[in-house]
């Protein structure tokens, strides 16, 4: 073994200071990080109302909360001032009313958006649609009429434009590309540059 050069004969030799990485020794005590994100998921699912892929429903539909809806609905959708999410396995026969309505699965019907539509790559949609603003992803299908009310002030102005036989979204859907663009005031990408 070695000495230092600095000890003295007959002092006891100190044992070199180790290095031990503090941080990764340290752990932050479980229940302060893992009880967080439970919260906010607890808040999120009471706020949540949500009816399952197995569930038919036959009649009227409303309530005074956002719903997810992954089953089948018959009848009519009324979710006036809350969010409507249509998932990947529902299947909706009816005219649906909301705030918002994000459709991943199939919709027979008229859809009124107070504020929003967003139709995914996965949606098919054959009814019309009537809101403020709309989004539509490549790949979605939609039959239908586009029409656009644009509130200014306390008057509401409207612009419809027709969908054709058959749009695919991204693809042959012109006219409601159209629309999107006047709406939201963006360039498309169909349309010339100057």
């Amino acid at each position: 073994m070695w000495k230092s050069r600095d000890e003295k004969p007959g002092t006891p030799a100190t044992p070199p200071a180790v290095a031990t990485p503090a941080a990764a020794s340290y752990t932050p005590p479980r229940e302060a990080r893992s009880a967080e994100p439970a919260r906010s998921l607890d808040a999120y699912r009471a706020e949540v109302a949500s009816i399952g892929k197995s569930v038919l429903i036959k009649g009227e539909l409303s309530g005074s909360e956002d719903l997810y809806l992954d089953g089948e609905v018959e009848g009519n959708v009324g979710l006036r001032d809350h969010s409507l999410i249509i998932g990947p396995n529902g299947r909706v026969r009816a005219n649906i009313h909301a705030r918002d309505v994000v459709i991943h699965g199939k919709v027979d019907g008229n859809v009124f958006g107070n504020e929003r539509v967003e139709l995914k790559k996965s949606a098919i949609l054959v009814g019309d649609i009537s809101t403020q603003r709309i989004v539509i992803e490549d790949g979605a299908y939609f039959k239908g009429a586009i029409d656009i009310t644009k509130k200014e002030g306390g008057k509401s102005e409207s612009r419809r434009e027709s969908a054709g036989a058959a749009a695919h979204a991204g693809a042959s859907a012109t006219p409601a590309a159209t629309v999107t663009s006047a709406a939201t005031a963006q360039s498309s990408l169909l349309e010339p540059k100057n």
